[in-house]
This record gives structure tokens, sequence and C-alpha cells, in this order.
């Protein structure tokens, strides 16, 4: 039986627009630092080495996607911001980082949040209904790609 979930998560990819695939990137670290944070509070080490090593493979996609001729200072400011996100990953290794996690989880929430903005935003513009999951804060011109990367991300 297939898991409805990753079904939903599958449907979610295909129909999202270009900024909404970020949210849903921004989605998936937010759910890997939770994880990882419960697995610290469990004492669970490999699974916490999981959540960390898939969260900073999902922040390294976010930054190999941004376009920084047309993004400018927002990219860099972008590519900045998971630099640091993935330095703080790495020094996520005992029961002393669950504060460090929270907060990490709460800086991608914050930042989803305005890419969800953008998204409706975008969507309104073009007078599509907006994806339910899905948003942004920084202008569509910071990613490069568009419907390449949605047929990649889809597979």
């Amino acid at each position: 039986m297939r898991d409805p979930a990753r079904a939903y998560r599958e449907l979610a990819v295909r129909s999202a627009s270009p900024v909404g695939l970020v949210v849903i990137l921004y989605e998936e670290v937010i759910r890997c630092l939770r994880r990882a944070l419960d697995s610290v509070q469990r004492n669970n080490i490999e699974r916490r080495t999981t959540e960390l090593s898939h969260a900073i493979l999902v922040i390294g996609h976010l930054q190999s996607v941004l376009d920084y001729e047309q993004g400018g200072d927002v990219a860099r400011g972008l590519a900045n911001f998971y630099n640091s996100a993935r330095s703080k990953i790495l020094e996520c290794t005992g029961p002393q980082s669950q504060e460090l996690l929270e907060s990490l989880a709460v800086e991608f929430s914050s930042m989803a949040e305005g890419w969800q903005q953008v998204d409706r935003e975008l969507n309104q513009q073009a007078g599509a209904e907006p994806e339910p999951t899905m948003a942004g804060a920084v202008p569509v011109p910071v990613l490069r790609g568009g419907e390449a990367r949605r047929q990649r991300a889809a597979r």
C-alpha cells in the first residue's frame, strides 16, 4: 500500500509553482530539524545524524538554484543564510544542540512564511488560486530553473 503522506507530497510538487517548490523544500528542512530535535531528546544518535544530513542536503539544493545574476543582494543574502544554517547544523552533535535546532527550525519557519506570502501574491497577480502549502518572501528572479526543475523534482 502506498504512503498517503508521500502521495500528497508528490502531488504538491507536481502542481507547485517555482516559489511553491521552495516552500516545500523549506518545510522539509523544518521537518528534518524537528525530527532531529526529537532524536536528540530520545538520545537516538543514528536518527539525529540521518535527519541532519538530509537537512544539509536540502539546504544545498536550495542554494544551488539561486540566481546571483538576477537575484543580486537577495540571492547573496540567502546564500549567506544557507551557509550559516549548514554550519549551525554541523554543530548539533549532542544534547546541548536542542536550543540550536529549535532556533534553526524557527528561522526556517519564518523564512517559509515569507516565501508563502510571495507565492500568494504571485498567484493573485496571475489570477490563479494559491497553492495550499506553497509560497514566498523573495522576488522570483532569485531562482533559476522553473519548469525543468519542477519536472526533476516530481520524479
